[in-house]
């Protein structure tokens, strides 16, 4: 099971400071909509400029006056994204990006994510966001489409999330939230420079019992950063994170006649979530290195080193090896060359990299008896080494128009080593390696007119869960032999600017071919996911987004995403689901956002949410009906000698909206819903004090 960090005497202290002292109040001053540089594109450079769909939000769409359960509810003014989960702490946010990422089961498929230039995406291709800290995130950036040219098994694109840096002065803050459903949040913030150093330090305890029986979670966590200026040219970045999480209850899914006779009940075959005491517990501790240096005016390198331990264990609604234990090392490395001068009289910029990772993990499981463990069923060693090396070259045809191409070569090795033999040995390797090109044009008119189109490629192999033998009634050990990676072709027009009169626009168009499409299904009688590849699907869709200032202090922002995803060639045990719609995406999903900021410190958002229907299974035959959730939150900031008091006050589901939080796709029994909260409050504080003001 998982061994407790001492977080609970931590997570107490944190509960005094908060108490004590407050929290920041965040700096409420509107920013005029300008151009902005991002790094997602492994270099800093003007989002306008990119020739792909990439977007970004700021400090206060993270953290001012927020809840701060998930990322979706800061990501959802950018079109594209689709997210679901936010209230099931044990399956994780689902994020999917033009599609991918919506089979997950649990987690993030199909997408990179980074926090602070460190994955958070296993070897193997298994994204988690349990440990990143939206307490102490400053920046969050969002690629669109394939990206595996540069970051290697990513079919929808990358998440880059960034820690906020210390002030020049020092200061101290803490943040109590209290909310229904017994919701509380106590924070505790640090940041400041002594001499070359910068640190930032963020501890933060999360409760909630949830709207639903079987929900309640306890999360606790420590982020840290620590910037040394080595010199004018270079620097050495430390990051610390912590996360402790010793319940998160999973209350299952739902059939319809369920939801409508008590949405708040748990799930599962009879009641089997609460019976079986379904959820996780996990244990996880990350250090990671970054040392940045410019040789000089033309050539700069960018060196990095991560190790991640991580405990997990899961107990799933079903007796038959219902208890998954994980013990996890996760750790690698890479490097980055960037170039910098003139070709043939024009500017030009290449990169050159690598990326190593290595995943071990030593798996058991054990029959659940109603909650607690049994016989050992299972036991096994799995290991993935994934090996990337990349090219990337900017060429300035002329002063407005460039040329991007790139690829890169990657080998991914799974290597199970069958430590249960009563069954036989099912211990085997299997390999997969990819060529991943790309090659795109940016054509600048002006700041308020560039046009780009861009091919670009990207392959997604099987995680060690999704590779589970569906044999022997999903018992076997070893890889399903019938399961290989996806590959996906992306093309891709767009245009983005600024306008006068503070507006910024950006619309994208794609067409994207998909082979050997990944698919989950359940086994009839067993609660657990297992995958297939589709023949072949299409993926069609528009994106747009709009960001306007009519005047100081009003801030609006529009996104609208079309998607058109079906399957060409689709056969799963005699079933033909040619021409049906991939399930899990809605085909219209449109957000709005209204915000003001008042010189005196009052600010106010509120923001709507409409998303249509979609289909629940491959078959489509269950439609989820169309939903439209609207959220508002307030607050006033305020400074008082060397204090910043801001208090504020958020309402969930403005209008009491009956949806579903997430749909679990192609479940058996067609238990495919978890119902959401009703309207929903939540209010708190935060007090910042600066020293030296």
């Amino acid at each position: 099971m998982v061994k407790n960090l001492g977080f609970t005497r931590l997570s107490l202290a944190v509960c005094i400071a908060s108490l004590a002292a407050g929290t920041h109040a965040e700096n409420t001053a509107v920013e005029e909509l300008q151009e902005y540089t991002v790094t997602s594109t492994r270099v800093e450079k003007d989002s306008l400029k990119v020739p792909a769909a990439i977007s970004a939000v700021g400090q206060d769409d993270i953290q001012l006056g927020r809840q701060q359960l998930g990322m979706d509810e800061s990501l959802v003014n950018i079109p594209g994204i689709f997210m679901l989960n936010r209230y099931n702490f044990s399956q994780d946010l689902r994020i999917a990006i033009r599609g991918f990422g919506s089979r997950a089961a649990f987690g993030i498929r199909g997408i990179k994510v980074y926090a602070d230039g460190i994955p958070a995406t296993l070897a193997d291709g298994q994204s988690g966001v349990d440990a990143i800290d939206l307490g102490s995130a400053s920046r969050m950036e969002v690629i669109r489409g394939p990206a595996s040219s540069i970051y290697g098994s990513a079919s929808g694109g990358v998440i880059n999330v960034f820690t906020e840096e210390g002030t020049a002065d020092p200061f101290i803050e803490g943040r109590f939230t209290y909310g229904e459903y017994d919701y509380q949040k106590y924070q505790v913030k640090a940041g400041g420079e002594i001499d070359k150093l910068n640190y930032l330090v963020n501890v933060s305890q999360t409760k909630m019992d949830g709207f639903r029986t079987h929900s309640h979670v306890e999360h606790q966590s420590i982020n840290s950063k620590f910037i040394y200026r080595i010199d004018d040219a270079s620097d050495f970045t430390t990051i610390f994170n912590a996360v402790n999480s010793p319940n998160a209850d999973d209350a299952g899914s739902l059939n319809a006649a369920a939801v409508a006779a008590n949405p708040t009940q748990a799930g599962g075959f009879n009641g089997a979530n609460l019976t079986r005491d379904a959820g996780e517990e996990l244990d996880q501790q990350k250090l990671g290195f970054v040392y940045r240096r410019q040789l000089n005016k033309n050539h700069a390198i960018k060196l990095r080193n991560y190790y991640v331990f991580r405990d997990f264990a899961n107990k799933l609604p079903i007796a038959s090896s219902g208890i998954v234990n994980i013990d996890r090392t996760f750790m690698g490395g890479g490097a980055e060359y960037i170039y910098s001068d003139t070709l043939m009289g024009h500017n030009n910029r290449l990169i050159i990299g690598f990326d190593i990772d290595d995943q071990d993990d030593d798996r058991t499981r054990f029959d659940n008896n109603n909650g607690t463990q049994g016989a050992l069923v299972f036991d096994q060693n799995e290991s993935v080494m994934s090996r990337g090396v990349f090219i990337q070259n900017e060429l300035d045809l002329t002063e407005q128009l460039q040329l991007t191409v790139g690829a890169r070569y990657d080998v991914v090795e799974f290597d199970v080593s069958d430590n249960f033999l009563s069954n036989g040995d099912d211990s085997g390797k299997i390999d997969f390696d990819e060529l991943s090109p790309m090659a795109a044009l940016m054509f600048s008119v002006s700041q308020s007119l560039n046009i780009y189109g861009n091919i670009s490629t990207a392959f997604e192999t099987p995680t060690t869960t999704e590779f589970a033998n569906p044999a022997a009634g999903g018992t076997a050990g070893g890889f399903n032999p019938a399961l290989g990676p996806q590959t996906a072709t992306n093309y891709e027009i767009g245009i983005k600017g600024l306008l006068p009169g503070q507006v910024r626009y950006d619309v994208a168009l794609f067409k994207i071919d998909v082979e050997d499409e990944l698919t989950t299904f359940q086994i009839v009688g067993d609660g657990r996911s297992f995958f297939s590849n589709a023949g072949e699907s299409t993926r069609k869709g528009v994106e747009a987004g709009l960001s306007f200032s009519p005047f100081s202090g009003l801030t609006t922002s529009l996104a609208y995403t079309y998607s058109d995803f079906t399957y060409d060639k689709f056969t799963r045990n005699a079933t033909v689901f040619d021409g049906n719609q991939l399930p899990g995406v809605p085909k219209h999903q449109f957000h709005a956002e209204i915000s003001y900021y008042h010189p005196s410190g009052f600010y106010t958002s509120w923001d709507m949410l409409h998303v249509g229907s979609l289909f629940a299974d491959d078959a489509n035959t269950t439609r989820v009906n169309a939903y439209h959730v609207a959220n508002l939150r307030m607050g006033h900031s305020a400074r008082y000698g060397d204090w910043e008091i801001s208090p504020y006050l958020g309402v969930n589901n403005l209008f009491g909206e009956n949806y579903n939080s997430n749909i679990r796709l192609n479940a058996f029994g067609s238990r495919f819903f978890e119902p959401a909260p009703d309207r929903n409050m939540y209010a708190g504080v935060s007090m910042r004090y600066m020293f030296g003001k």
